[in-house]
């Protein structure tokens, strides 16, 4: 991490830009700890069914399609009363160096890991649903070249800051009728009047990526480049494609039936948090295993079946972190509200942002959307599509090497 020099002179420099837009930049120790015994209280007291339903023992659970199996969820509880630490994971979260900071009244969670390369290109990295700041942190290393044996694959070196979006995490609530431009709008406040970046790169997923995507067509003078597995559009199905005159491959061919499997059978959960996102998020908000249960379920179906294994650091005991960060930090109701506040946050037409900027795309195999380089060249300047055989929804987790590779690829089109 920083040495005690560089964490002061940044904290000066923070300062120093923070007071001249009239917010403060505050450093921040996360402690949750106090919250932990009531959680694990309600762990070990809830009741599960003694046996799965006839009905969920078909066939159709060997690939989550009825829900999540009584037996992954049985487990992950036993995982989590008996060898879950949050005090250690909290120790190795705080590792980084957070800070809070006021843009627009919003209290914004960041963390700020500068590269020692004084030619570093600044980028900001975000999360979406069920996703939190904790998804990206596996990259900061990867991307800082803090990891001496990444710096001969990886020529280019980045400033990282990873912020937790409105409504996730540490950050505050969005306010009622906030949308992902207005995210885009405050963070883009955040890059260059809070920390002083006059351009910067912007990589992002799931919602991350629909505020990627604002900030790379409308704030396009100081977004100069952008990475994205995601788009902010509804992936296309074979009707469209054949529309298109567009020819799949082989792999793409797999991509697209999970991605068309994905919108029949397993967006259940996008329609509820769309329309009635206080139902859900009520009814889970003091329930741990009501939580586990809802986004577990997420991060094993849509990501790679090998997760845990080889490059995938997605274990369960990530999955225990990040539902006990949602649980400890009352942020799972507020979560599912950026569905609710952006009904066409993932749009059925197709445009293109207006900049020049260079984009980069990746393609992982196990995603739950897909779009084939051809529709990709459609909404940005394409410069950069890579498809890679392992990883699925949460790249950063189920594949940090590879992820960090093609977002250092940037350096090879990055112009201030």
């Amino acid at each position: 991490m920083w040495s005690s020099s560089a964490l002061i002179l940044s904290l000066c420099f923070l300062s120093e830009a923070a007071s001249r837009v009239t917010s403060s930049v505050k450093p921040l120790k996360i402690n949750l700890s106090e919250r932990v015994p009531h959680m694990l209280d309600l762990v070990h007291r809830t009741h599960l069914p003694p046996a799965e339903l006839s009905a969920a023992k078909s066939s159709y659970n060997t690939t989550l399609s009825s829900g999540l199996p009584l037996s992954t969820l049985k487990s992950l509880r036993k995982e989590w009363i008996t060898s879950f630490k949050w005090e250690l994971e909290q120790e190795s979260i705080n590792q980084y160096h957070h800070f809070t900071t006021k843009v627009e009244g919003q209290d914004i969670h960041f963390i700020q890991e500068p590269s020692q390369d004084p030619n570093a290109v600044p980028i900001i990295l975000l999360h979406g649903w069920p996703g939190s700041f904790l998804e990206m942190l596996p990259l900061i290393d990867l991307l800082t070249l803090k990891e001496p044996a990444v710096k001969e694959s990886h020529p280019t070196s980045f400033n990282v800051v990873l912020p937790s979006l409105p409504g996730f995490g540490l950050s505050t609530p969005a306010p009622d009728g906030w949308t992902t431009s207005d995210t885009a709008r405050i963070l883009n406040t955040l890059m260059t009047k809070v920390l002083g970046y006059q351009t910067y790169a912007v990589h992002g997923t799931d919602w991350g990526c629909a505020v990627a995507y604002e900030l790379y067509g409308q704030f396009n003078t100081t977004v100069r480049a952008a990475h994205l597995n995601f788009l902010p559009f509804v992936p296309p199905n074979l009707e469209q494609l054949a529309a298109l005159n567009i020819t799949l491959s082989g792999a793409e061919v797999d991509e697209e039936k999970r991605s068309l499997d994905w919108q029949g059978a397993g967006s259940g959960y996008f329609a509820e948090q769309t329309t009635k996102p206080n139902t859900i998020g009520l009814a889970l908000y003091d329930n741990p295993i009501g939580q586990l249960t809802w986004i577990a379920e997420k991060f094993i179906l849509w990501s790679d079946p090998r997760r845990g294994s080889g490059p995938s650091v997605l274990t369960d005991n990530e999955i225990l972190r990040v539902v006990s960060l949602y649980y400890l930090t009352h942020s799972f109701v507020s979560s599912v509200y950026i569905y609710a506040q952006n009904p066409g946050g993932f749009a059925t037409k197709y445009t293109k942002a207006k900049t020049d900027a260079p984009l980069l795309y990746t393609s992982f195999n196990y995603n739950v959307g897909f779009w084939p380089k051809a529709l990709v060249e459609e909404v940005g300047n394409l410069v950069y599509y890579k498809f890679q055989e392992f990883g699925g929804h949460f790249p950063a987790l189920d594949n940090p090497p590879a992820l960090a590779a093609d977002i250092s690829m940037i350096g090879k089109y990055w112009h201030h």
